[in-house]
């Protein structure tokens, strides 16, 4: 293989892993604290890309759509966890799947009354247009490294949160032992519902990032939810740091899966994902 084209295939993976590293965090905590399975995930990465579609055109620029989208997506959050998720807390599993799944039908049925059931398009915003010059033939969108830089800055982010914070020693505490931080008097309700705002946000960031790259179109969502999950099982349920290895390894996975073997390059990330449970059932860094 062409060391250029090597080059662009690895920066692709890694942006890619990255873009799948926002939305799996969120669902990883909110699986990990919550003990939610949330189906719907998937829904508000979709409508975080409908979101960049329309509030760009309203606001005239991506920039300010980004920030307003962001905005939306955790007051969708918060009003969400009051309205439907708190009532699950104390429900089996069944009951998690059946009402994400039914969530996810609403949300397909008011992107199709809000937005319809046409493909759009979302304009790269102008200051990262340009491409830069790979080897002598080729170039790099300079948009898709801006995409990787934002969800570096995101993961670093997230790490100084989790890590050096009162609220993040919270989180680490809930998603050990739940009982044991309510039993201690800490606000419990109010760390789901902002554990779910950020879920939310996250995968609405993911989406409002990927539309200038990619087409926004129905059913979107179902596609980044199920490589998600695998994401969240290869990382180690409930980890944000086996989240962000495991989706750098499945995006680099994909990528050169396409390009080496594309008669098998949709069965790659599941054979990855079975050889790393072989190893490790509980993930790359779950708990046992």
């Amino acid at each position: 293989m062409d060391p250029a084209i090597f080059f662009i295939q690895v920066l692709n993976g890694i942006q890619y892993g990255l873009l799948l590293f926002l939305v799996a965090s969120g669902l990883t905590l909110i699986f990990g604290i919550m003990g939610i399975i949330n189906l719907a995930h998937g829904s508000f990465y979709m409508v975080g890309a409908y979101l960049a579609f329309s509030l760009t055109q309203t606001l005239g620029s991506f920039w300010l759509a980004l920030a307003a989208g962001l905005v939306i997506a955790v007051a969708l959050g918060l009003a969400l966890e009051w309205l439907v998720m708190r009532l699950l807390y104390d429900r089996d599993h069944l009951y998690q799947v059946l009402l994400t799944y039914g969530l996810i039908l609403v949300f397909e049925e008011l992107r199709s009354l809000v937005w319809g059931d046409d493909v759009h398009g979302v304009a790269v915003p102008a200051a990262l247009a340009g491409s830069v010059p790979v080897g002598e033939t080729m170039a790099y969108q300079v948009y898709r490294l801006g995409i990787s830089g934002i969800c570096i800055a995101v993961a670093l982010a997230m790490a100084w949160m989790i890590q050096r914070t009162r609220l993040g020693m919270i989180i680490r505490a809930g998603a050990v032992n739940r009982e044991m931080v309510e039993a201690l008097g800490l606000p419990i309700g109010l760390l789901y519902r902002l554990v779910f705002a950020l879920g939310v946000a996250l995968a609405a960031l993911a989406g409002m990032l990927a539309a200038p790259v990619s087409s926004v179109f129905p059913g979107m969502g179902g596609q980044v939810l199920i490589i998600s999950f695998v994401v969240v099982v290869i990382g180690g349920i409930g980890s944000v740091k086996g989240a962000f290895v495991a989706a750098l390894a499945i995006g680099l996975a994909d990528t050169f899966g396409k390009v080496l073997l594309p008669q098998i390059a949709g069965m790659v990330v599941y054979l990855l994902m079975a050889a790393v449970l072989l190893w490790r059932p509980q993930g790359l860094f779950g708990r046992g």
